[in-house]
């Protein structure tokens, strides 16, 4: 069955990645990103372009864009990481990624409340970096405080969205060939493709019921600690 799916920062990556699966089997895309590419651009689908989420500017070109659109899946895909430690600690990354990655999903989600309906879903790209249980290693404190406090956004959504049979999915990856991972100076580039995480993701997103709205889980089933 053909479905509305929205996806934000999908010009690159493992937006684009859902992207292009989810226009291949016949869904109906609207692809949201602030600059797009020619690899998104060669899908055909439709994009919304200049939508910085972020700002209030960006919410509202994306809101007026999708005015009166029944979505059947809101897809919460962009993020930013940047690497802060304990003794190079920057509070101008840490609020951005706060922003981007904790407050500009709710936001989005909340200004398109009126284009769901029961059955919808909602997905959030997260981190298993914003597990306390799993945190072993310490530093990146702005990435790992803003997925954590993305997590609990997701969770009360959950809850409140209930009532109105709209399913929030909560989503770790895995670690994957990105341009974001290069940022954390490691040597390693990920460990599985973009199209295997997106392909994993957007099964899970799928099977995604009522009775697991709310769950934390890593792209390949694993329910995740919080």
């Amino acid at each position: 069955m053909t479905q509305t799916i929205v996806i934000t920062g999908a010009n690159r990556g493992i937006g684009l990645a859902m992207a292009k699966i989810c226009q291949q089997r016949g869904d109906k895309v609207y692809a949201l990103c602030r600059q797009s590419s020619p690899q998104l651009d060669s899908l055909g689908i439709n994009i919304i372009d200049k939508v910085d989420i972020s700002t209030d500017a960006g919410i509202a070109t994306a809101k007026s864009a999708l005015t009166s659109i029944k979505i059947d899946l809101l897809i919460n895909n962009a993020g930013i990481l940047r690497n802060e430690s304990l003794h190079d600690f920057n509070l101008h990354t840490i609020s951005e990624q706060f922003n981007v990655n904790a407050l500009a999903p709710l936001a989005l989600t909340q200004t398109l409340l009126a284009n769901f309906s029961a059955g919808s879903k909602i997905a959030f790209i997260t981190s298993r970096m914003g597990s306390i249980t799993d945190n072993g290693s310490g530093g990146r404190y702005g990435y790992r405080m803003s997925k954590a406090a993305l997590n609990i956004g997701a969770m009360s959504l959950a809850k409140d969205l209930a009532d109105q049979q709209v399913a929030v999915g909560i989503y770790h990856p895995g670690y994957v060939q990105t341009d974001m991972v290069n940022v954390t100076g490691e040597t390693s580039n990920g460990d599985i493709s973009t199209d295997v995480a997106a392909q994993r993701l957007l099964g899970l997103m799928n099977e995604l019921t009522m009775k697991e709205s709310g769950v934390f889980k890593h792209s390949n089933g694993e329910v995740l600690p919080w």
